[in-house]
């Protein structure tokens, strides 16, 4: 829910600093471009993948959501990157997240 916070908890808080900044930045630089933020829907493959993406930031995530933005058409083209900066934000904090379970669990140190 909160991008580096397992870092943190594996005892590696420079690592989880730089995860929650380079994610927090990747995520608030795609809603300042107006980028889309996808909603939970059953309708095109793509707009649920784009959307399992942005849920992975998290409570970013949910609080852009709340704050409601992110649900325009994408008009111009830096909206274009911006959400695909989003999505790629999501996904960074998955990985992350993976890595820092293969650090508690010993896999990798």
């Amino acid at each position: 829910m909160i991008p580096g916070a397992g870092h943190v908890l594996v005892k590696r808080p420079f690592r989880g600093l730089f995860l929650f900044l380079s994610i927090t930045c990747m995520f608030v630089l795609g809603v300042a471009m107006q980028g889309k933020l996808y909603s939970p829907n059953a309708g095109e493959i793509l707009n649920i993948l784009g959307f399992v993406g942005d849920l992975g930031a998290g409570l970013l995530y949910i609080v852009a959501r709340a704050l409601d933005y992110g649900h325009g058409a994408v008009q111009i083209a830096t909206a274009d990157y911006g959400t695909k900066f989003a999505v790629v934000a999501g996904l960074l904090n998955f990985i992350a997240a993976i890595d820092a379970h293969n650090i508690g669990i010993g896999r990798k140190s």
